[in-house]
């Protein structure tokens, strides 16, 4: 059986647009999601975010779901989940 270990997700490698790569909690990735998602026009949402009724709720849709959001022609917002050591 499987260790419930490997399926956690509480670190995530953002990669952005003329940005360094970023380390960033779950709640930190939400955060910023949740901002990328705000300068969005809603009807260029995809339909499946377009459904759900809150900002947190896209953001958590697309950290459950996906590893990366449209920001725009020539731009990208990419995220994977990663094990810290200590």
């Amino acid at each position: 059986m499987p260790d419930p270990l490997m399926y956690q997700q509480d670190n995530f490698v953002v990669l952005e647009t003329n940005q360094p790569e970023q380390f960033l909690t779950t709640i930190e990735l939400l955060e910023k999601l949740k901002g990328e998602l705000q300068k969005i026009n809603f009807l260029d949402l995809p339909l499946e975010l377009q459904k759900l009724d809150s900002l947190t709720a896209q953001a958590q849709h697309l950290i459950d779901t996906s590893c990366e959001l449209d920001v725009g022609a020539g731009k990208y917002l990419q995220w994977y989940a990663v094990r810290l050591e200590k």
